[in-house]
């Protein structure tokens, strides 16, 4: 339930309608906006009887919110919410497009501070890597674990560049933000539900990638999970999904971006290269992306894909990713001037 406030309304009679949800038993969350003053109601468990709020001075409106999530509605939260990373690295902001590239996975300091310093070099801010890497089999490369970190957080003061790496588990949430400025949670643990909470305790940005088949209630749902912790700096990743077709790796959603963009006031972004799986696809989708409205990107690039632990297939090497990184901001500039 959302409750919005006459204009007029006094500091008395905000607090007693707080007061109201807290007898009730629920929690009263405020609501920034900048035409109005709302307070959300959450911890529900379904309807809320509305009658104790019938007479209570101050209160414009009553709106009954039934979706799963709350805080993650532009119900509760008309505004677009950005994203700052950094003094430079903002994402969800108008007029600005976000490209965070780097390889799968961390296999040496080597081939982390020549990759990092090729991306830095055209202008990318945000680097990825796994020092963690969840993986279908037990015989595939699971990541170098610490010495991942550490190598992370050497080529991140050698470079300046940011970091986002994933965390597996909830005990990792701590160790892991001490390196990385934006915590992934990915596919397999989108509804890994003690570790959402302790991400969202961590008072990082986090990046939460679809599930391998989660709808968008679902996935939505589990970005609930963190802003519940008071943490509102969520970006979502679309990266496909598990459907019949084999071609692919996975079936790109495209549509599910503007979608996203209707349902919630959260920043999207687009993994072309786990959408899809193979290399020659990740050009086109990533500028489909653009045109379909996402805020930014998530590319993987290694100096040789070829001799890559994990996922050569969808790699794309050094060239490849400046052409494209090129082609991105041409056309992104292009959709602004001619407001498309």
């Amino acid at each position: 339930m959302l409750i919005v406030m006459q204009h007029n309304a006094t500091q008395e009679e905000v607090k007693r309608v707080r007061e109201t949800i807290e007898r009730l038993g629920f929690r009263p969350v405020a609501i920034p906006g900048a035409e109005r003053t709302a307070i959300g109601v959450i911890g529900n468990q379904g309807w809320i009887d509305d009658t104790p709020f019938q007479e209570l001075p101050g209160i414009r409106e009553i709106i009954h919110v039934t979706k799963p999530y709350k805080l993650v509605s532009r119900d509760f939260h008309p505004e677009d919410t950005i994203v700052r990373v950094s003094n430079q690295v903002s994402i969800g902001e108008e007029g600005g497009f976000a490209v965070i590239a780097g390889p799968c996975a961390v296999e040496s300091p080597e081939q982390m501070t020549r990759v990092a310093e090729a991306l830095s070099s055209l202008g990318v801010r945000v680097l990825r890597g796994g020092a963690f890497k969840p993986r279908t089999s037990p015989h595939s490369f699971q990541g170098l674990r610490e010495e991942g970190l550490s190598i992370l957080k050497d080529v991140k003061e050698k470079t300046g560049m940011l970091v986002v790496t994933e965390v597996m588990s909830p005990e990792h949430v701590e160790r892991v933000a001490e390196v990385a400025d934006i915590l992934q949670i990915g596919a397999r643990n989108m509804q890994n539900y003690d570790l959402l909470v302790e991400a969202g305790r961590a008072k990082k940005p986090v990046l939460l990638k679809r599930g391998l088949a989660a709808t968008v209630d679902e996935w939505l749902s589990s970005a609930e999970y963190i802003l519940v912790q008071g943490n509102p700096y969520v970006i979502l990743c679309e990266r496909g999904i598990r459907t019949y077709e084999r071609a692919t790796r996975n079936t790109a959603d495209l549509s599910v971006i503007p979608l996203i963009k209707e349902l919630s006031h959260l920043p999207v972004i687009f993994d072309p290269s786990h959408a899809t799986g193979r290399r020659s696809l990740v050009r086109p989708m990533a500028l489909a992306s653009v045109m379909a409205g996402a805020h930014g990107v998530m590319i993987e690039v290694h100096p040789e894909p070829e001799k890559a632990l994990s996922d050569s297939a969808q790699s794309l090497d050094i060239m490849e990713f400046s052409s494209l990184y090129r082609a991105i901001k041409e056309l992104f500039e292009f959709k602004l001037s001619h407001s498309l």
